[in-house]
């Protein structure tokens, strides 16, 4: 248990490390503005796609200290929620100008948008149902292989 444990808490820091590094990526070096396929849009949609890694970092780094599964079911649930709302807002303002690159670009962007809109969706039923039971007291195992 004592491994599961370390080995979960590890991953909350590596996680609030990645996405860390993620924000000061796109906002701060080399920033955003780099990728020549983003236009000036992008500056209607990178609030909400900060907000959301702003909550990765908060829900990894407070599940590192505190081990409760509702606690991550419940954290994840929120960082979903601004994952979802960053999506939507991509796919509104659609930040993206391919150029003369091949024509097919906007629908394979668009298809990734929907993916992870209806991923995002499926992953807070999921977490739905693992905060019911570890509320309820059925805490999920994983099996070992």
């Amino acid at each position: 248990m004592a491994e599961r444990t370390t080995t979960s808490r590890s991953g909350n820091v590596g996680s609030a490390v990645i996405n860390a590094l993620l924000l000061w990526g796109i906002n701060i070096w080399p920033g955003w503005q780099i990728l020549p396929f983003l236009t000036a849009d992008m500056t209607r949609a990178v609030d909400l796609i900060n907000a959301s890694l702003i909550a990765g970092i908060i829900v990894n780094v407070v599940c590192a200290v505190i081990h409760s599964r509702a606690l991550l079911a419940l954290g994840n649930i929120v960082v979903m929620g601004f994952g979802v709302a960053a999506l939507l807002r991509l796919w509104e303002v659609f930040p993206f100008d391919f150029g003369t690159a091949w024509s097919g670009w906007p629908v394979v962007v668009r298809v990734f948008l929907v993916l992870g809109i209806v991923g995002s969706a499926i992953g807070a039923l999921v977490e739905i149902v693992n905060l019911f039971r570890a509320m309820a007291g059925f805490e999920t195992r994983t099996r070992h292989r």
